[in-house]
């Protein structure tokens, strides 16, 4: 057996299929990290709760393939931060092999054959940004500080349900209260940059700290990742604001990577829910919510198999949850109005690499330092905007941002000894793809596209393309087709404002209920949101258990 053998097949199939009336006490439809959490938490509260995933494997989009004997490849999400560190502790995940890999540091080539080159020492940091500006060595302590104290008023909302803004009873009107004083607590200046981030562009608020363009660039390159959106555009902020709240091991705004990758992580949740007593079903593609008097009951198995339980959890986005596993017209109109409106257009791709050895940066001759972390190439922030350009208009960039993970450096059993696999997450590649007004299929242009990415790795990387064994690229379309998220947005449904917070997925229906009595929602598209986070899956538990109690 390969080193990583066990991360696709880990979960032991529960033979369900075939067995119409096996009851539980919740059915959770589907089996990607939020999935899973959810599960867990119910087990670990003493409910029988059976896990429904359709592929052969669980993970949803966090899994780990062998896609060449021997090269591993996290296919879609490669990254750990926003993990919630309450759900590691709760559910014993290190006791099932939960195992982080801090990234050390990040590598920005700056465009002109020289670099940023950041670590994990603070002063070692300020000392590579002095390098390229004096200046902005000393802006960059007022920019993480002035951050730091947004990240501290915002983050009590970020790790509770939302507040439900138009309930008339007691208990929605002291969150309420709760909510505004959080952000009550903020000083003056601190409450404005909250509002900027929140509304505003990321390089509107770089430019106030920043003079240098590729310190500006590698700080923007946050602001843009998932979304159809460029730094300078409205909106930035909050996705920059976003993508800095995760932490680990108490270091803020820190990533890891974990061991098996994505993957290897999944197959962690997988083991803690079956070990607090959660089933877990593969191949089992569930076609609807079965419904009654207003209420759930069970599912329908897309092979005829019934399943019953008071209780069930959608795992999936917004448009499955509301519109394809219940029928629409026993929801309320303005929810399925909100629901069609949700903005997906993922515009994210994955172009992995298997590499016969380590590429060299000319700037570095020698040294694997450019590897240790992230590679960000995203020179400035004009760079990052002129890639978007062709986004706007239904069409990939010619010269992508891509932020890309040379795995494995830091876990060596992902290659054969001296050979890499190299994760690049590529913008942009609208899911819509059109040319001269007409719809282009992804397939025709998918070479293409990892040729344009190949081409700017080339770039910065002279000879990369003779050190490539194996390409695989995932284009939007891909990640729908496989994963189920639609058009193949990562964060299931947009980080923008009107699709954030009390907002997601739909005014009044933020936590975690629907107007089905017993259907719940526990996927990235309801809040806090996207990114392998688990807080949806652990905050959706709680709304369960809560109510299940106050009916007892």
């Amino acid at each position: 057996m390969s080193t990583y053998e066990h991360t696709a097949h880990a979960a032991v199939p529960s033979p369900v299929n075939g067995r119409s009336g096996t009851s539980y006490d919740a059915i959770v439809v589907g089996g990607g990290h939020n999935g899973l959490t959810n599960a867990a938490y119910l087990a670990k509260a003493g409910l029988s709760v059976l896990v429904l995933e359709q592929r052969h494997l669980v993970g949803g989009a966090a899994i780990t393939e062998e896609l060449k004997p021997g090269y591993w490849f996290t296919t879609f999400s490669y990254a750990l931060s926003l993990l919630r560190p309450e759900i590691i502790h709760e559910l014993n995940l290190v006791e099932h092999g939960f195992m982080p890999l801090m990234m050390p540091g990040d590598f920005h080539p700056t465009g002109d054959g020289d670099y940023l080159l950041f670590g994990d020492d603070h002063e070692q940091n300020l000392q590579e940004i002095r390098r390229h500006s004096k200046h902005d060595a000393d802006a960059y302590n007022r920019y993480s500080y002035d951050l730091d104290r947004v990240i501290q008023t915002v983050r009590p909302l970020f790790d509770n349900p939302p507040p439900d803004i138009f309930g008339t009873d007691p208990e929605d009107q002291a969150d309420v209260a709760w909510m505004l004083k959080q952000l009550g607590n903020a000083d003056r200046k601190t409450l404005h940059d909250t509002v900027r981030m929140l509304t505003g562009s990321a390089a509107d608020l770089l430019d106030d700290y920043f003079e240098h363009d590729a310190i500006k660039g590698y700080l923007a390159s946050s602001s843009i990742i998932g979304t159809q959106i460029g730094p300078m555009s409205g909106g930035s902020g909050l996705v920059l604001l976003f993508h800095k709240m995760g932490e680990h091991d108490g270091h803020l705004g820190s990533w890891a990577f974990h061991k098996g990758g994505n993957g290897g992580f999944t197959q962690v949740l997988s083991r803690a829910a079956q070990a607090y007593g959660a089933e877990i079903e593969l191949d089992a593609k569930v076609a609807s919510v079965i419904t009654r008097d207003g209420r759930a009951v069970g599912v329908a198995l897309a092979d005829g198999t019934e399943l019953t339980a008071p209780i069930v959890v959608s795992a999936l986005d917004a448009r499955h949850t509301f519109l394809d596993l219940v029928d629409p017209r026993e929801l309320p109109d303005d929810l399925v109005d909100n629901v069609k409106r949700t903005r997906y257009r993922g515009v994210s791709s994955k172009v992995n690499f298997a590499l016969d050895g380590l590429p060299e940066f000319p700037g570095l001759p020698g040294s694997s330092a450019p590897f240790n972390g992230f590679l960000n190439i995203g020179p400035t922030l004009e760079y990052m905007e002129r890639a978007y350009d062709a986004a706007k208009y239904g069409w990939y960039s010619d010269r992508p941002f891509i932020d890309g993970a040379m795995q494995s450096m830091l876990d060596p059993d992902m290659a054969p000894p001296g050979k890499h696999v190299l994760s690049c997450f590529v913008q942009y590649s609208p899911y819509d793809l059109r040319k001269d007004g007409k719809s282009v299929d992804w397939e025709t242009e998918k070479e293409n596209f990892g040729d344009k990415t190949q081409a700017v790795l080339e770039e910065h990387f002279p000879g990369f393309g003779k050190l490539v064994l194996q390409r695989e690229i995932v284009t939007p379309a891909d990640i729908e087709r496989v994963t189920g998220l639609s058009e193949g947005n990562i964060f299931a449904g947009e980080f923008l404002a009107p699709q954030m917070y009390f907002f997601r997925p739909s005014p009044g229906w933020s936590q975690y209920a629907t107007p089905i009595d017993g259907y719940y929602q526990c996927g990235s598209g309801t809040h806090p949101g996207g990114c392998v986070i688990g807080a949806p899956g652990k905050l959706a538990s709680e709304r369960i258990l809560r109510d299940k109690a106050r009916r007892s």
